[in-house]
């Protein structure tokens, strides 16, 4: 217990320690005061009568502060009520305050009182035991430190442990080290090397000497044993370790882990780790040190606020006895742990943006704030994801989401924006807030076609109106600007319009058309068919369509040679020219149709005598089989099928009477490519040549002019048509009257065909001279050209 201070003194003391700062009024007195002890008057330090105190009702707020603290109200002076002992009231905290307020009415005041407790040099020093043991071997060299068992004073400031020391002897003195925290410890440090022979034990009293005044003291026996021991102390790999270590690390999270090594060997170099006396017991009571591995780890809770780092003193004593041992320091620095998490407040400033909308649209402003501080509180935001948006920064903790690209709805119609905060704490925390944005639609797609040119098949004779086709556009935009009609464009320079052959619906897209083809007359056409929004402007695509007339079989085949009356042909032919194989005429048929609707095949349907003459089923060839003699018979009537290759077959009959001529000698002719003398032919073929050369002219200027025409109209439908000329040499009308007549067989003429035209072939019989008409048999470039013609004009088989 302190000595009681005189009255006067300790009023002058207590006058000049009262203060008023910002309205506080603060006292400070010292501990271990006596009951009744001034404190201050509160009325002369308030500038209150001391009637005012009972007036308005002066009162001290707080209870706990009234068993320490009362106040007089008869003359206002404060006074101990209690004797206040500082170490127990605030244990080892550097300061020590008692805070409470004062209460008055008439007006309401409060009035915050803080009495500061200094210490006083009221404990000693003391250890915990009264006697040390210590043994040292003799091998241990001079210079050589052994940490001493720390003393306790609860008394702080300059009261506290200040040194250290040892009771004279030879070898040994005492080291005083300060800690971190203001403690001291004390090391004996061995001076001068022992002999174990010459002394065995060393008994040394150390003394623990606090700053007070007076000086306080305690003492501690300690006893020194010298022994042989091995002669290599562990070592560790440093002298001081460094470590950090979180103030929310769990119990059993490791620190560090400690190595040291011994030379010796056996259980000389087995080790055992271990705090020194250094340590006390609170720092014991938050580490673990694992007496084997050498591993430092948490035990208790850990505190940033209470102590920021840790000092621990650890050895390593080797099996041998009484052990070598080796020394380190282990700096336990507390890391500060980031309890508070960003907060984000965003708001939006549109929540649906235009996908025309360019970069730099401001969507939205967000507000940061973090309760934390320095680094912790300094705090980064981030959006996630690879978006078309991105945070600016204009000013602290506010952050604005504008766009960085050009937005399109038909890729992405919604956003949704995550937008991320952390601090700078480690490990970071951090916050999230998701918002959505949508993407407002424009018209920026024109519709697609599926396809940018369709062939349609369609086969002739259709029903008018039924549809043939469908044609397919997407637009990819929402509402009006998604709304599709469909419509036909006409093309500039086409002969006949679109709309006259077909319709379109301009919702569905079907293609009906407004009349049935005649493959023979059209064979096709294109349309130009056009796709339209109903955005604002509208968006439009075209897509041509070509309608492709298809054959049907719906042409029969037409017999053009021999020339037929009511389907009946009368040849005459002499009885001396009938051997065996002879060709006795030859029937030709033609088919508007084309493919195989046009391919003809000859059949013999009935026959006077089926042995006499044979049909060529594809030629049309009649031949004799046998010799035939006139006497015998005179006419041989046959009928002739003509059909063609469709589904279903057409055909056409033709009867042909075959009179034999009985009183005709005819003279064999000799093949011969020379001309015969024009007295040989008859004046029924020279008008036939005649008829024939001026017929054929008049065809030649009709066709010309017709060919034109269907050139300009099938240049202006397809202007990708490749253009075809069929165009045959046109024989000598003498060439051919003088072969004609020296055979017998059918006489073709060929006329001239242009492009994309029609080729015509007059056919004539042996029986021709007999008849004025010509039949002509119209062709198209893209069905075979009349080989047999081409190749049998003016040849005699």
């Amino acid at each position: 217990m302190a000595n009681t201070p005189t009255s006067e003194t300790l009023f002058i003391f207590l006058f000049s320690a009262c203060h008023l700062v910002s309205g506080q009024i603060r006292y400070s007195i010292p501990e271990e005061m006596e009951h009744g002890a001034f404190v201050g008057n509160i009325a002369e330090d308030l500038r209150l009568n001391i009637w005012e105190l009972s007036a308005r009702r002066f009162r001290l707020v707080s209870d706990y502060i009234r068993q320490y603290i009362e106040v007089n109200l008869e003359n206002g002076n404060l006074f101990i009520n209690k004797r206040i002992d500082r170490e127990q009231l605030c244990g080892q905290n550097p300061t020590c305050t008692l805070a409470f307020q004062i209460a008055l009415n008439d007006p309401m005041e409060m009035h915050p009182v803080t009495v500061e407790i200094i210490d006083e040099n009221d404990n000693s020093p003391s250890f915990e035991k009264a006697e040390y043991s210590l043994q040292i071997s003799e091998l241990i060299a001079a210079g050589a430190r052994f940490p001493l068992e720390s003393a306790h004073d609860p008394d702080v400031g300059t009261n506290t442990i200040s040194t250290y020391q040892v009771s004279s002897n030879a070898h040994f003195a005492v080291k005083v080290q300060s800690m971190r925290d203001g403690s001291k410890n004390a090391e004996l440090l061995l001076e001068k090397p022992l002999d174990r022979e010459q002394q065995q034990t060393f008994h040394l009293a150390l003394t623990a000497i606090d700053g007070g005044v007076p000086h306080r003291s305690g003492t501690v026996q300690i006893i020194i044993t010298v022994v042989d021991a091995n002669d290599n102390p562990p070592i560790f790999d440093q002298d001081i370790y460094r470590a950090k270590v979180p103030e929310n690390a769990e119990k059993g999270t490791l620190v560090i882990k400690l190595e040291a090594a011994d030379l010796d060997e056996g259980t000389n170099a087995e080790l055992t780790y271990s705090f020194t006396n250094h340590v006390n017991k609170r720092n014991r009571a938050l580490f673990h040190l694992h007496p084997k591995s050498g591993e430092i780890s948490v035990l208790g809770k850990l505190d940033f606020e209470e102590s920021p780092g840790y000092d621990l003193d650890i050895q390593a004593v080797d099996n041998a006895p009484p052990g070598l041992s080796g020394r380190c320091k282990v700096v336990v620095d507390i890391i500060d742990i980031n309890d508070n998490a960003p907060e984000l407040d965003v708001t939006l400033v549109l929540s649906a943006v235009r996908e025309d909308s360019p970069p730099g649209t401001v969507i939205a402003v967000i507000s940061v704030t973090d309760l934390d501080s320095s680094e912790y509180g300094n705090v980064q935001c981030q959006i996630q994801g690879s978006i078309p948006f991105k945070l600016e920064n204009p000013m602290a903790n506010t952050y604005t989401l504008i766009t960085s690209d050009v937005l399109d709805r038909e890729t992405v119609p919604i956003y949704n924006i995550t937008i991320s905060a952390w601090d700078g704490g480690s490990p970071p925390l951090a916050t999230s807030k998701i918002f959505t944005v949508s993407v407002t639609d424009v018209n920026d797609n024109a519709p697609t076609f599926t396809q940018s040119s369709y062939n349609v098949y369609l086969m002739e004779n259709n029903t008018p109106g039924t549809s043939i086709f469908a044609v397919t556009a997407l637009d990819v935009d929402l509402g009006r600007n998604g709304e599709i009609s469909y419509s036909i464009l006409e093309s500039k320079g086409q002969e006949h319009l679109a709309s006259v052959y077909v319709t379109i619906n301009s919702k569905s897209g079907n293609i009906c058309p407004l009349r049935s083809f005649d493959y023979e007359q059209l064979k096709h056409f294109k349309i130009q068919i056009q796709a339209q929004d109903a955005g604002s402007p509208p968006l439009s695509s075209t897509a041509t369509v070509t309608v492709i007339i298809l054959d049907q079989n719906d042409n029969a085949p037409v017999i053009i040679s021999p020339l037929t009356w009511n389907d009946s042909a009368i040849v005459e032919i002499s009885p001396q020219s009938i051997i065996p194989g002879y060709l006795v005429t030859k029937v030709q048929a033609t088919d508007a149709d084309s493919g195989q609707n046009a391919r003809l095949s000859y059949q013999l349907l009935e026959a006077t005598d089926y042995n006499l003459f044979t049909v060529g089923l594809l030629t049309g060839e009649i031949r004799a089989t046998l010799h035939v003699n006139g006497k015998d018979m005179t006419t041989e009537k046959l009928v002739i099928c003509v059909k063609d290759n469709g589904q279903p077959s057409l055909s056409s009959t033709a009867t042909i009477v075959f009179s034999i001529l009985s009183n005709i000698t005819e003279k064999p002719l000799d093949r011969t490519d020379k001309p015969l003398p024009s007295e040989y032919l008859s004046y029924l073929n020279r008008y036939l040549i005649i008829i024939l050369g001026s017929t054929s002219f008049l065809f030649l200027i009709t066709i010309i002019l017709l060919v034109i025409f269907k050139l300009k109209q099938d240049i202006s439908v397809n202007e990708n048509d490749n253009s075809t000329a069929c165009c045959h040499k046109r024989r000598n009308s003498t060439d051919i009257r003088n072969r004609g007549y020296a055979t017998n067989e059918p006489i073709n003429y060929t006329m001239p065909c242009q492009t994309e035209g029609y080729r015509y072939t007059v056919c004539l019989s042996p029986e021709s001279s007999k008849s004025d008409f010509l039949f002509l048999k119209p062709c198209h470039p893209t069905l075979p050209l009349n080989s047999m013609g081409s190749q049998q004009t003016g040849t005699r088989k």
